[in-house]
């Protein structure tokens, strides 16, 4: 299966885009399609044995849409904004164009009417006014009426089109044979110039709903220092290899991906993930493209360049969300499929019943069709969902939090029971010394021995100790006589001393008594930590314990989640004891410990039967639960199987911004509820007032495009909601 996206021109409405995905689901060998009004593009999925590139976009150019292969993979924001800008440029040009002849039009038509002026050859000089502004500015309502009648199918425009062309005509049939009937050029010409506004302020809008993806491109810095060939060269971001040493100066943005060979920084990473203090970095240590250096120099190698950087997967990631649909989607889909045919079968209906069986004038069983096709035009349903997810999305990935697709957003806060990874997910990840308890001498001293002792063994529980030595500033002794004992711990000599650091097991066989340090050992274990034991001359010289510790917010998150009605499960293959050590310090009332990594997957379906079910994970172990789980949600810090299996990625390892997920998802879909409701509600009670006669044909125009630009409005107030 190949995946493609393409550009399409034209598109106007919630139709257009039903039109074109029917379009392409009906070729051979189209898997999925989907379209978004906002973006203007197209994704696709299809099968490359049955299909070509050309094929899929010839077929949507067929259709009236013109459209291009966008095969640029790195995303270009540079030629979005000018797209974006030439659009509005245009709209701006045909509105400012239309007004020049609408004012005049409303003045004499309208005012002029109220006021009893009359001027000499009104009619006519009303004909003059209308006219340009129904075939020159209208021409694109006529053009996009014209592609729905080939593709056997009615839009929006259909509605402009036939509205306004009803007007016109009979102005002018008034005006040549009926004179002093009254005509209704101005109406006519104000409506287009209406729809024409709600064009350019859903245009300029549209634009705003796509900020997060603008800022997140202007993000990469345009120049790199290189080094090659012992100079120091500045080269464009577009010419680094892989492999290049690059050197970065404080206050400077790091150009691409890579790692650290030489000198230290502190790197603020906020922009990628959303952590406000800085981050401090030594050799060897990971730098990510467009994270602002803060105070000293290094030099780093390339790993990831163009558009295998972080910075362009999150775009990608981004650009993805806003293409897929939520399924409340589909439901606007199917109303917006049949919608535009039954208008105006409405339409035709309300004029023959004014007309024929009323008895009613033929200006005022016309004008209220005109109405009703105008008060109709779907274009805020169309608007409803994707603007929604667009900002939601958008104000998500502002905060370190990447939702892969609108479904992802909206099931998001169906959620009944969230299961936890432990290690690296509650848990740090990284064990720490977590006691220091002497039994002779000081913790200074203890701590000194047994970081002097353990700095030659390789185990990760020696590297917490050794660790923790160098963080109290402890000066550290040389040891000889090192032996690792596997399965008991180690022995070694400092000067002339002998020491033993290890388990019960290697006391026992130096046939060293633990009676004094036996309850705390025991209280310690209890606790899930692993005790380590300093003997010398034949006696204990203290413990020290060490534990792999929960995340500082990990608490919070557990508690914010069963706030939310939530049920929080860990899962884990530690043992039994272990496992609800931690739980007990995260708040967390329910365990799967013992947990086989191939099990994972098995506890999350059966937590199914029960309702939704999100996972919280970091490794590759973690992937078939993240990919069982109604929502998966990655670990920012994790594998990178993990982040592309999961639905959701927490790029600041918070766990609170789970709890930060689900709200915005609840926000989102109240966002497009509300939408939806609005603009369906609007429709329902437009249509009736039309119909019966009270409704004049301009006033429903401002209507219709100002819902369109309150449905995009209330989806942008989003953007200032706390989550």
């Amino acid at each position: 299966m190949k995946k493609i996206n393409v550009d399409i021109k034209g598109m106007h409405c919630q139709s257009c885009v039903t039109l074109v995905e029917r379009s392409l689901k009906k070729l051979d060998g189209v898997q999925d399609a989907v379209v978004n009004l906002t973006t203007e593009k197209a994704t696709v999925n299809f099968d490359e044995s049955k299909l070509t590139e050309t094929q899929v976009v010839d077929t949507i150019s067929k259709k009236g849409y013109p459209a291009s292969l966008l095969t640029d993979a790195k995303p270009n924001s540079d030629k979005e904004a000018k797209k974006r800008k030439a659009e509005i440029r245009k709209l701006k040009r045909l509105f400012s164009f239309s007004l020049v002849f609408a004012i005049p039009a409303f003045t004499i038509g309208m005012i002029f009417m109220w006021l009893n002026i009359m001027i000499p050859h009104q009619d006519y000089i009303l004909w003059v006014l209308a006219t340009p502004v129904q075939f020159i500015v209208g021409a694109q309502f006529y053009k996009g009426t014209w592609t729905a009648l080939k593709n056997k199918s009615a839009n929006m425009d259909t509605l402009i089109a036939v509205g306004t062309s009803a007007a016109y005509f009979y102005s002018v049939y008034a005006v040549l044979f009926i004179p002093g009937a009254g005509q209704y050029f101005e109406a006519s010409a104000v409506l287009i110039t209406l729809v024409l506004m709600g064009k350019l302020l859903e245009a300029v809008a549209k634009g705003k709903t796509s900020e997060a993806i603008k800022e997140l491109m202007h993000l990469s810095p345009k120049i790199a220092i290189v080094i090659r060939n012992k100079k120091e060269l500045r080269i464009p971001i577009d010419e680094v290899k892989v492999g290049d040493v690059i050197l970065v100066k404080p206050g400077e943005k790091i150009p691409v991906d890579g790692i650290i060979v030489e000198g230290s920084s502190a790197v603020d990473e906020s922009m990628i993930t959303g952590e406000s203090l800085p981050i401090e970095k030594k050799k060897g240590d990971k730098v990510i493209g467009a994270t602002i250096n803060k105070t000293g120099s290094f030099k780093f190698r390339a790993e990831k360049i163009g558009a295998d950087t972080t910075l362009s997967h999150i775009i990608k990631l981004i650009e993805d969300a806003q293409s897929k649909k939520a399924p409340i989607q589909r439901f606007a889909d199917a109303v917006s499929a049949y919608f535009v045919p039954t208008v105006i079968l409405i339409a035709i209906s309300t004029f023959v019943t004014w007309y024929f069986i009323l008895n009613r004038e033929f200006a005022f069983a016309l004008i209220a069709a005109v109405a009703v096709l105008v008060i109709a035009c779907p274009c805020a349903l169309g608007l409803a969902t994707p603007t929604a997810i667009m900002v939601g999305t958008g104000k998500g990935a502002k905060k370190g939090i990447l939702i892969k697709g609108g479904d992802s957003l909206e099931t998001a806060h169906k959620l009944k029971s969230i299961i936890f990874d432990k290690t690296g997910t509650i848990t740090k990840g990284v064990p720490e010394v977590t006691e220091v308890i002497p039994v002779t001498g000081s913790k200074a001293k203890l701590l000194q021995i047994a970081a002097s002792i353990e700095q030659l063994s390789e185990h990760s529980l020696a590297e917490a100790i050794v660790k923790e030595a160098k963080k109290t500033k402890v000066k550290l002794n040389k040891a000889t006589n090192f032996k690792a004992i596997p399965g008991h711990g180690i022995a070694a000599k400092i000067g002339r001393e002998q020491y033993y650091f290890g388990n019960e097991k290697l006391m026992t066989k130096n046939k060293i008594s633990i009676a004094k340090v036996k309850t705390q050992l025991r209280n310690l274990e209890n606790q899930g930590k692993t005790v380590m034991i300093l003997a010398n001359k034949g006696k204990v010289s203290g413990l020290l314990a060490v534990a792999d510790t929960i995340k500082p917010t990990s608490t919070k998150a557990v508690r914010a989640l069963e706030r939310m009605g939530i049920d929080v499960y860990m899962i884990t293959g530690d043992n039994e004891r272990a496992a609800n050590a931690i739980a007990k310090q995260a708040g967390i009332k329910h365990v799967f410990a013992g947990v086989l990594p191939e099990e994972k997957a098995g506890y999350v379906k059966k937590l199914q039967k029960k309702g939704p079910v999100g996972m919280v994970g970091d490794g590759i172990n973690d992937a078939p639960a993240l990919a069982q789980a109604d929502i998966g949600i990655a670990m920012g810090s994790g594998t990178d199987v993990a982040m592309e299996t999961g639905n959701i990625v927490l790029m600041r390892n918070d766990l609170l911004d789970v709890a930060r997920a689900i709200k915005l998802s609840k926000m989102t879909m109240s966002k497009v509820k509300q939408n939806m409701f609005w603009a369906l509600f609007y429709n329902s009670l437009g249509i009736p007032v039309a119909a019966l006669g009270m409704l004049n044909p301009m006033i429903a125009g401002a209507a219709m495009a100002l819902s369109s630009v309150s449905v995009v409005s209330n989806s942008l107030l989003l953007k200032v909601k706390k989550i």
